[in-house]
C-alpha cells in the first residue's frame, strides 16, 4: 500500500513540474524570437488589446534638418490618429551603418508593432533584421536600388513600403541648365557607400551630358576624405551638383568652406544640402513624406492593410528654392520662379 501512495504521489509532482516546464519554455521561447513571435504576442497585448499602445521602433541614420522633419512628420501624424495609443523608441545611427544593425536587431528582439527607418542604410539594416515585423522606410531616394530589387513594379512585395524623397532627377538638371547655361565642366559629389546617390547621379549625370555638360563623379568615402574630394571638384569644375546624400548633407559646412571661396556654384539635391552650401535645389517637404509615412503606418496598424501591396509614395508637390546669401555672395541671379529657402538665424 505504501508503495502505491508513493508512486501516485511520485506521478502528480511529475505532472506538475511537467506543466510548469511548458510555461516557462513558452515564455523563454517568445523572449528570444527575432521579430514573428513576440511582434504578434506583443501586437496583440499592447496594440490591438483595448487601452494598448503600438510601440513604434524609428531608426534615423543621422541627425540633419531633412531626416529631422521627417521623422517630426510621422510621429505627428501617428499622435494625432492615435493619441497616446503609441509610443516611439527613437534612435539615431549618428551615420554609422553597423550601428543601424544594432538598432534594428533591438526593436526585433523587442518585437515592436512596426519600424520606421528614416535613410536608406536603416532601412538595409531593418530589412535584413526582420521579415515579419512591417517596416516602413522615408527619406529613401530609390527602394529598388536600396533593397536590390530586380524588374521594380512600385511594390516590394515583401515587408517594406515607404515613401521616397526622390526629386524628379531630369527637372534637377534642367534646373542647373537654367541657371548655369554656359557652364562645361559639372562635378557630381557624392558618398560612394550610399547607393541611392549614385543612382540619382546617374539619371542627372545622363540628362546633363545630353545638354553637352562634361560630368565627372567626385566621391568621398566618409568625413574623413570629403575635404580633399571636394577641394579637388572646386578646382576642376565650373558647377557642382551633389544628390540627396546623408553624409554630404551633415558635411555642409566643410563643402561651403570650400567652394564658396572658390567661387564654384552647388545645386543641391535638396533643401538641407541647398541652406547649407547650396545656390539652389528642387525642393520636397521632408515633414510631408514622413507625415505620410505616419498615415500608411495607421493604415496597417489599425486598418490592417497589407504591407506587402502597398505602393511606394512620393511627394505630392516640387518647388524650385535658392539660398539667397550664397547667391548673393556668387553674384548669381536667380530667375523669376524660385522661392527662398528659410535660412534661420
Amino acid at each position: 500500500m505504501k508503495k502505491k501512495l508513493l508512486a501516485l504521489a511520485l506521478t502528480g509532482i511529475m505532472a506538475v513540474s511537467m506543466l510548469a516546464g511548458c510555461g516557462l519554455g513558452d515564455e523563454a521561447g517568445s523572449g528570444a524570437d527575432n521579430g514573428s513571435g513576440a511582434a504578434a504576442a506583443d501586437s496583440a497585448d499592447n496594440g490591438s488589446g483595448e487601452g494598448g499602445t503600438y510601440r513604434i521602433g524609428i531608426c534615423q541614420f543621422v541627425q540633419h534638418d531633412a531626416l529631422d522633419a521627417a521623422t517630426q512628420g510621422f510621429q505627428d501624424a501617428l499622435t494625432e490618429k492615435l493619441g497616446d495609443k503609441v509610443t516611439f523608441d527613437l534612435q539615431n545611427a549618428s551615420g554609422d551603418s553597423p550601428t543601424c544593425a544594432t538598432i534594428a536587431n533591438q526593436f526585433a528582439a523587442n518585437g515592436v508593432d512596426l519600424i520606421l527607418a528614416n535613410a536608406t542604410a536603416p532601412l538595409q539594416a531593418c530589412a535584413a533584421a526582420t521579415t515579419e515585423i512591417p517596416i516602413l522606410g522615408t527619406s529613401i531616394t530609390d527602394y529598388a536600388t536600396a533593397l536590390q530589387i530586380d524588374n521594380w513594379t512600385g511594390v516590394t512585395g515583401v515587408n517594406i513600403s515607404g515613401t521616397s524623397d526622390c526629386a524628379p532627377l531630369t527637372e534637377q538638371a534642367d534646373m542647373l541648365h537654367e541657371l548655369f547655361p554656359d557652364a562645361k565642366n559639372v562635378g557630381m559629389l557624392y558618398c560612394s557607400a550610399e547607393p541611392n546617390s549614385a543612382y540619382q547621379v546617374g539619371v542627372v549625370k545622363g540628362a546633363l551630358e545630353g545638354m553637352g555638360y562634361t560630368c565627372k563623379d567626385y566621391t568621398f568615402a566618409d568625413s574623413n576624405d570629403i575635404a580633399s574630394v571636394v577641394t579637388s571638384a572646386s578646382t576642376e569644375c565650373d558647377v557642382i551638383y551633389i544628390p540627396t546624400d546623408n553624409s554630404a548633407a551633415s558635411a555642409t559646412e566643410v563643402i561651403n568652406n570650400i567652394c564658396l571661396p572658390a567661387k564654384v556654384p552647388i545645386v543641391a539635391g535638396e533643401e538641407g544640402i541647398c541652406k547649407g552650401c547650396g545656390v539652389a535645389t528642387l525642393s520636397i517637404s521632408y515633414y510631408d513624406i514622413g507625415y505620410q509615412s505616419g498615415l500608411m503606418a495607421y493604415d496597417i496598424l489599425v486598418n490592417g492593410a497589407d504591407i506587402t501591396t502597398m505602393e511606394i509614395q512620393y511627394a505630392p508637390n516640387v518647388t524650385k528654392k535658392y539660398n539667397p546669401e550664397i547667391c548673393d555672395e556668387l553674384g548669381i541671379t536667380i530667375p523669376e520662379g524660385y522661392e527662398a529657402v528659410e535660412l534661420g538665424e
